[in-house]
């Protein structure tokens, strides 16, 4: 009895597979193995075992998923690669000559070739090794976190050097080509090394004591005791070498963050003096800005601002705000209501976080956001005005996705569990997507053509201006319409019919 209910399984398997096989050489084995021509662009994709196997084709762009585990994109257009092992765990991506593989933001090596054809290789295993290989030896480092080492261009500073880390660090933080006045009549080795050395702050037991050096800077501090930092009216050159002046300034601070006094803008139009005790008071004075506070930050505040055009009170800021001006309208009382507005920009919620809109008027672009709580509702709508293309984004976690496109190609998904928090990412798309896309509807308006996939192919229908094609129950039944011809399937037996044309009078 087993042995002819497997060859009954096998026969029925096989059958089914070869009445899968249409005229056109394409496969329609539903979930099993399906294979149709892209409906959003040129070319063809392969679906296989239902979401867990894909291949796409296109013309300068190639693709295969494993999902969730692995995918890989070509673009040989603009040679460039991407892979993702059980994303974000692992990543690779190229460009050119330059690549990054990247092991869930811990560890990462990259390497490519700079602007002077010198090769750069780098190596992270975050936050214990930093390592740096070049030609130019300069550019080489090393960091064994916390022990020893220098680093470049992390943690927002272009050097980090640090010994027994918070005992000894020493951070560069560049600032251009900072030169005072008398530095003009100086050599020119002078500027260079001005122009190198940037703000050096060295640290000792960080972040309590340290002590800051630039060209025309000076400063301490001791916290939370004290602080003081003194910086002189400066120039520096710009990439035409011409001279522009750079505001000094003067803060000070005591028991932080109860006294502040800060000096800035020294040297320009607009200098600024800035005096707070908390939690007393706190005042801004500028001669474009004046701000002050009483009981700060839950207390009064008022602002007038004259380069905006607009006059603020907050009580308690910044729960009850209302502004008024050319600048700013505002009317906020947290959490029922608010509605606040500028030249371009129009904001506003009611029982927060229940509905969220802002809306966005910066010709040729108009752009307007919905939300209801924040992914479970969503709706983004951007236009162009000149052209009159519009490009709309709708997302409800985790029920779908729906996008329309600039040029009016459209998409819809069901269901949609990752996506509305990051409805950009490739990566997501090409690596989770097909796992739970139950639905997928697909339409082109430039070509005719349309789709629509129920349960990984399990019932697929494709549409273009010549054909029609309708696949369900794993290539059981089959129907396919051209001009010429009309073909059924139906559970391994073909039959069908064709069109034959009318004689013409001409000929009769």
């Amino acid at each position: 009895m087993d042995n002819r209910f497997s060859r009954f399984l096998f026969s029925f398997g096989l059958a089914s597979f070869l009445a899968s096989v249409g005229t056109a050489g394409e496969m329609a084995f539903g979930p099993l193995l399906h294979d149709f021509k892209l409906t959003l662009d040129r070319g063809e994709r392969t679906e296989a075992i239902g979401p867990l196997f894909y291949r796409e084709r296109q013309p300068e762009i190639r693709t295969w998923a494993i999902p969730p585990l692995m995918s890989y994109k070509l673009d040989e257009g603009v040679d460039a690669s991407e892979f993702d092992f059980v994303y974000p765990l692992l990543t690779y991506d190229r460009f050119g000559e330059e690549y990054r593989y990247q092991l869930f933001q811990w560890l990462s090596w990259s390497g490519g070739r700079a602007l002077k054809d010198t090769n750069v290789h780098r190596f992270t295993l975050f936050p214990l090794y930093f390592q740096q290989r070049s030609k130019i030896s300069e550019r080489n480092y090393t960091a064994v976190w916390p022990f020893f080492g220098r680093v470049e261009n992390r943690l927002f500073r272009d050097e980090i050097e640090f010994v027994l880390w918070p005992i000894y660090v020493k951070t560069r933080r560049g600032a251009g080509s900072a030169l005072s006045p008398e530095s003009f009549t100086a050599p020119v080795v002078r500027n260079i090394e001005a122009r190198r050395s940037g703000v050096t702050t060295y640290n000792y037991l960080l972040p309590l004591f340290h002590v800051r050096r630039a060209d025309g800077l000076k400063g301490w501090q001791f916290w939370p005791l004290a602080g003081h930092e003194h910086k002189e009216v400066t120039y520096r050159t710009n990439i035409w070498g011409e001279a522009e002046l750079v505001a000094g300034h003067d803060k000070l601070f005591s028991l932080w963050p109860v006294y502040f006094r800060q000096d800035t803008g020294i040297g320009t139009e607009n200098p600024a003096k800035a005096r707070v005790v908390l939690p007393f008071y706190s005042s801004f004075r500028s001669p474009l800005r004046d701000s002050t506070s009483y009981g700060w930050p839950l207390g009064v505040t008022v602002t007038d601002d004259r380069a905006r055009k607009y006059h603020e009170i907050g009580a308690p800021w910044p729960f009850v705000v209302f502004a008024n001006g050319e600048g700013k309208t505002t009317r906020r009382v947290w959490p029922f209501y608010s509605r606040a507005s500028n030249t371009n920009i129009e904001t506003g919620w009611y029982l927060w976080p229940l509905y969220r809109f802002k809306r966005i008027d910066a010709a040729p672009l108009e752009r307007e956001r919905n939300r209801v709580l924040f992914f479970l509702y969503s709706d983004t709508r951007e236009k162009n005005t000149e052209t009159g293309s519009e490009y709309r984004r709708r997302e409800s976690w985790p029920l779908f996705q729906h996008r329309r496109e600039r040029d009016g190609r459209e998409r819809l998904q069901i269901l949609s569990l990752l996506e509305p928090f990051a409805p950009t990412s490739h990566s997501i798309e090409r690596n989770y997507s097909p796992l739970w896309s139950l639905w997928r509807a697909e339409s082109n308006p430039q070509t005719g053509t349309s789709s629509q996939s129920f349960l990984w192919n399990l019932y697929r229908r494709d549409v273009t201006p010549e054909s029609r094609k309708c696949s369900l129950l794993f290539g059981l039944f089959q129907y396919q319409s051209a001009p010429d011809v009309r073909r059924w399937r139906l559970f391994c037996v073909p039959f069908g019919t064709k069109k034959t044309e009318r004689p013409s009078a001409a000929a009769l």
